[in-house]
């Protein structure tokens, strides 16, 4: 690789800095960020529906002079409506869509002075904890072993991400879509309080308030611009989340002070998991212990099972949903080959779902949020492992099963893989994955931590404290190194 051979040694915030003082263009970051897309997504399979000449504009029109001015930046293939940058959305019956306005989050990210030069894979509706969508013509694949998932939904922008084709990408989570391919890439990836970011204009919230966009990042201080330069609810949001203290930013630059903090080695059922993914927790806690924090063995009680069960069925309305809504605004019905079995299915199973036990399954997530939220009366920070297991094979998550609820629920299914990440969708908790760990297999294995209901600012300055104490900055994908030699 030739254009700009120290492009990976920045995160994203130094390539700001770096075009601030004149040292580099946009223009050669952008080369940069395409030469190594053509090096390595065909092994990946992470970036879609490339837009150069529309980069090329808007570096030539003058970009806005935020916080990431020149910095090359690629958005999730999955709502981020952004007029010339069309989207699949994972999904052959969405193949193609154009937008004629951007979204909120898109605006602030224009107004940061990202380059925006295309997508990044996702699973058809975001449902999922692989990224294997049909319509991308096959799996995406993990930079750190190419027979293992990313994770998804956002799995695109984590395996780019982790790759150094950006340094940093949009994702959102639903379950855990930011933070699943943050633990799977070795990356940081944070989910805000409920509504600190926008969902508007197109809706008013996703899937009853449990989704929120994201980022995924290299460092802690990325995600940190990202969420300061997007946070803040939108034109006619109908609520929003407790204001900050006062910036993601300042809460990165500050020490901790000493914190409650629980931890568990088991699913918050009780369950047992990998080895490599308790040994993760164990050496994360020893070293808060050694930090001066109070750390003890603890789970909540809360009904977790009687969550994910609320959690299915509210995602699969919001499926039927916006199937019903394509399907009308092409003037059509549903077709062969429009859909995957799981997508099929979930709609299948929407239709069994009254519009009284919809809304008894949002009164369960919301009494689920009450159970958890005592149990941070005590406890300043929980902490577990982000999935039950290192990264999972490719084809192990991938749409082919015929049963939705199977998919979610069953033995092998997600939830059983991922036990932790959905419970602070559903209480619109701050959560993080911090790439804390590396597997025997040199596979990742992140630590996750979530602080109480509008305490953002806590959970990144601990965020903060870990990356200084056991940096994992420099720490590259195989892909990358041997794409380098």
């Amino acid at each position: 690789m030739s254009a700009f051979a120290q492009y990976e040694s920045f995160d994203a915030t130094g390539l700001a800095g770096l075009v601030a003082s004149g040292e580099v263009s946009p223009g050669e970051l952008l080369d940069a960020a395409l030469e190594r897309v053509h090096a390595l997504n065909p092994k990946l399979n992470a970036v879609t529906m490339m837009q150069e000449a529309r980069a090329r504009e808007n570096i030539a029109r003058g970009l806005p002079c935020g916080p990431l001015h020149g910095v090359p930046f690629l958005l999730k293939d999955l709502g981020a409506e952004a007029v010339g940058f069309p989207g699949h959305n994972g999904s052959m019956l969405l193949k193609d869509t154009q937008y004629s306005g951007n979204s909120s989050i898109v605006d602030r990210l224009l107004k940061a002075g990202v380059v925006l030069f295309g997508r990044t894979t996702a699973p058809e509706g975001g449902v999922g904890a692989a990224t294997e969508a049909a319509v991308y013509g096959g799996p995406t694949r993990n930079p750190w072993n190419l027979d293992h998932t990313p994770g998804g939904s956002s799995g695109g922008s984590g395996a780019a991400v982790a790759a150094g084709i950006v340094p940093a990408a949009h994702g959102s989570d639903g379950g855990g879509s930011v933070r699943i391919p943050a633990s799977s890439c070795g990356l940081f990836g944070f989910k805000p309080t409920r509504a600190r970011l926008p969902d508007g204009p197109n809706s008013g919230e996703g899937w009853a308030g449990m989704a929120i966009d994201g980022f995924l990042t290299r460092s802690v201080r990325d995600t940190a611009v990202l969420l300061d330069a997007t946070q803040g609810a939108d034109l006619g949001a109908p609520y929003a989340a407790p204001p900050l203290k006062g910036s993601f930013a300042e809460a990165a630059k500050v020490t901790s002070r000493p914190l409650r903090i629980a931890f568990a080695t088991t699913t918050l059922t009780g369950d047992p998991i990998d080895p490599a993914c308790a040994k993760a927790v164990l050496e994360t806690v020893k070293l808060l212990e050694d930090m001066g924090h109070h750390v003890e063995e603890a789970l909540p009680k809360a009904d977790t099972v009687g969550m994910m069960k609320a959690w299915t069925a509210i995602v699969a309305c919001g499926t039927a949903l916006w199937v019903r809504q394509v399907l009308a605004r092409k003037g059509r019905d549903l077709q062969q080959g429009d859909l995957e079995p799981v997508a099929v299915d979930a709609c299948r199973y929407a239709r069994t779902i009254s519009g009284d036990q919809y809304l008894e399954a949002v009164e369960k997530i919301h009494a689920y949020g009450r159970e958890i939220a005592a149990f941070f009366l005590r406890y300043d920070i929980l902490v577990t492992p982000t999935l039950a297991e290192p990264p999972a094979r490719i084809g192990r998550f991938n749409h082919s099963r015929e049963s939705y609820v199977d998919y979610r629920l069953g033995e092998n299914g997600i939830f059983a893989y991922s036990p932790y990440t959905a419970a602070f969708n559903a209480t619109g908790q701050p959560a993080a994955s911090v790439p804390m760990h590396w597997s025997e297999t040199g596979l990742p294995v992140g630590v996750h931590l979530a602080s109480p209901f509008g305490e953002d600012e806590m959970l990144m300055t601990l965020c903060a404290d870990l990356e200084r104490a056991r940096p994992w900055f420099d720490r590259r994908p195989p892909v990358c190194i041997d794409a380098a030699g």
